[in-house]
C-alpha cells in the first residue's frame, strides 16, 4: 500500500471513529436528559398517596396517574412502535386510555371521564413508565447515526411535552387537593406568608420599532414559536412587575366585581353565572383574605403577584387601573434582553413570591430593561394577544401536527413561565395559550399603556 493509500485509509477510520464518537455522546445526553426530566416527574410525586393519583376534580384536571402514563404512552406510540423492530405493546388498551387528543394516533378516552379509570392501578402506571424507559434505553443503546437523526427531533420533543404535564401534574394536583376540607399540604412551606415592602409600579417606555419575533431556530422550540418574522410594534410601556395582591384587592374593595364597565361582555356573563368575587382559591374569613396554596391554607400575602385569575378577570383589572394588557409582540420585545432566571418548578416553592425578593433581570443588561421585575417565572401573564397563527405557519403532517396548531381559536397567549414552569423548558419565544375563562393555571397580570 502506498504512502497515499496508507494516509487516506488512516483518515476514513478517524473519520469513523470521530462519527462513532459524535453518535456516542448524542445518545449519552439524550438519555441523561431523558431520565433527568422522567425522575422529576416521580419526585413530584413525593408525598402523594394512591387515593391522590386517581380523583378528578373538574374536566380540564386529569387525574396524576393518567399524567404519568400519558406522558409513557406518548414516548411509546411516536418512538418505540414506530423505530423499535419488533416492539409490541404489552397493553394494547393503553392506546385507548392514554391518548389525549392526537386524532391520528387512534380513538381515544373521554377526557372527563379519566377519574373514573380505576385500572390500570397506581403501580401498574409506575411499572408501564418503568418498561418504557427500558425500551428506549435499548433503542438507544445500539442506533446508527441515520436512525438517531430521526429518532432524536421526537425525543426532545417527548421531554418538553412532559415538562408541560409537570406543570399540569402540580397544578391539577392543587385543584384536587383544594377541594378537600382537610387542604393537604402539597410541598411543605418555602417562604414567608408576612408581606413585605413592595416597589413601586413603574411603566417602562419602548420606542417604536420593527423587531424580530419568534423562535430563531436555535435549539429547541414548539412549532407555533415559529416562523421568525418583523412586526411593527409601537410605542409603548410595560409594567416593572407583576400586579400585586394587594392591588387586586384594592379592585376587588371598589366592587370590581359588580361593575359591568369594566368587564368583556362574555367575561361579565361568565362572573354572574360562576359567582366570582375574587380569584380562585381566595375565600374570605372574619373579614381578611385567605387563599389555598400547595403548602396549605393561608392569609393572601398582599405583596406577592396576584395569580390563578382569568383573562376576563386580567382584563378588568387593567380597565379599572385605566391601562391595559401587553400583547404578546410587546411582552416580547421587553422581555428580548431580559435572563430567564426566576422561581421556577425546580426550587419546588409552587407559589410566586413577593415582588420585592427577586429581579429577572441582571446587573449587566440595558438600564431600560434593568427594572422588569419577575418577568420569568411566578406567573404566566394574560396577553391581549389572540392566539394565532405566525404569518406563513404550517401544519405539520400527521399526529404530531396536532400538538398545537389545532387549538388557535378562541384562546388568548400568555407568556413567561410559572412557579410550576421548569426553568429548562422556558424561552423569550415560548407562547403558552388557554381560553380567557381559565384559571386554574398560576396566572397573572403585567400591566401595559399606550405613549402618555
Amino acid at each position: 500500500m502506498s504512502l497515499a493509500s496508507t494516509e487516506a485509509a488512516t483518515e476514513i477510520i478517524a473519520a469513523k471513529r470521530s462519527d462513532s464518537y459524535s453518535s456516542t455522546t448524542r445518545v449519552e445526553r439524550l438519555l441523561a436528559r431523558f431520565h433527568q426530566i422522567r425522575n422529576f416527574t416521580n419526585v413530584l410525586c413525593l408525598g402523594l398517596e394512591p387515593e391522590d393519583y386517581v380523583v378528578q376534580s373538574m374536566p380540564d384536571v386529569s387525574p396524576t396517574k393518567w399524567h404519568l402514563a400519558h406522558t409513557t404512552w406518548f414516548f411509546e406510540t411516536f418512538i418505540l412502535k414506530k423505530f423499535l423492530p419488533g416492539y409490541r405493546a404489552e397493553v394494547p388498551e393503553y392506546a385507548y386510555l392514554f391518548n389525549s387528543y392526537y386524532n391520528a394516533a387512534g380513538d381515544m378516552h373521554r377526557r372527563d371521564l379519566r377519574g373514573l379509570i380505576s385500572r390500570p392501578t397506581v403501580k401498574e402506571a409506575q411499572r408501564y413508565r418503568a418498561s418504557i424507559d427500558s425500551h428506549i434505553d435499548a433503542l438507544l443503546s445500539d442506533i446508527d447515526e441515520k436512525l438517531l437523526d430521526q429518532v432524536e427531533p421526537i425525543l426532545v420533543l417527548g421531554i418538553h411535552h412532559e415538562q408541560q404535564h409537570q406543570e399540569l401534574l402540580t397544578t391539577d394536583i392543587k385543584h384536587v387537593f383544594a377541594q378537600n376540607p382537610l387542604y393537604p399540604v402539597f410541598r411543605k412551606p418555602k417562604i414567608s406568608a408576612e408581606s413585605s415592602a413592595i416597589p413601586p409600579q413603574r411603566f417602562i417606555e419602548f420606542e417604536q420599532a420593527t423587531v424580530a419575533i419568534g423562535h430563531d431556530g436555535r435549539g429547541f422550540a414548539y412549532d407555533n414559536e415559529g416562523p421568525r418574522h418583523q412586526a411593527l410594534v409601537p410605542a409603548f410601556s410595560i409594567g416593572s412587575r407583576p400586579v400585586t395582591n394587594g392591588e387586586y384587592i384594592a379592585f376587588i374593595e371598589d366592587n370590581g366585581y359588580t361593575r359591568s364597565e369594566f368587564w368583556l361582555s362574555l367575561g361579565w356573563m361568565t362572573v354572574n353565572e360562576q359567582r366570582w368575587q375574587a380569584p380562585l382559591y381566595w375565600t374570605k374569613h372574619d373579614g381578611a383574605w385567605w387563599n389555598f396554596t400547595l403548602s396549605g391554607f393561608r392569609p393572601v400575602n398582599k405583596s406577592e403577584p396576584v395569580t390563578h385569575v382569568s383573562y376576563f378577570e386580567a382584563d378588568a383589572y387593567a380597565n379599572w387601573a385605566g391601562v391595559r394588557l401587553p400583547t404578546e409582540f410587546e411582552w416580547e420585545r421587553a422581555a428580548s434582553e431580559c435572563t430567564i432566571e426566576g422561581n421556577f418548578a425546580e426550587s419546588e416553592i409552587f407559589h410566586p413570591r413577593s415582588v420585592a425578593v427577586a429581579s429577572s433581570v441582571s446587573a449587566d443588561r440595558p438600564a431600560q430593561n434593568q427594572h422588569l421585575h419577575q418577568i420569568f417565572g411566578d406567573v404566566w401573564e394574560w396577553t391581549r394577544s389572540a392566539y394565532s397563527p405566525y404569518p406563513g405557519y404550517r401544519v405539520a403532517p400527521g399526529a404530531l401536527g396536532e400538538y398545537n396548531g389545532k387549538f388557535m381559536c378562541n384562546q388568548y397567549v400568555l407568556r413567561g413561565g410559572s412557579c410550576a414552569t421548569s426553568r429548562g423548558h422556558m424561552r423569550r419565544t415560548y407562547r403558552n395559550f388557554f381560553q380567557p375563562e381559565k384559571r386554574w393555571q398560576f396566572t397573572g397580570i403585567r400591566l401595559a399603556r399606550d405613549p402618555q
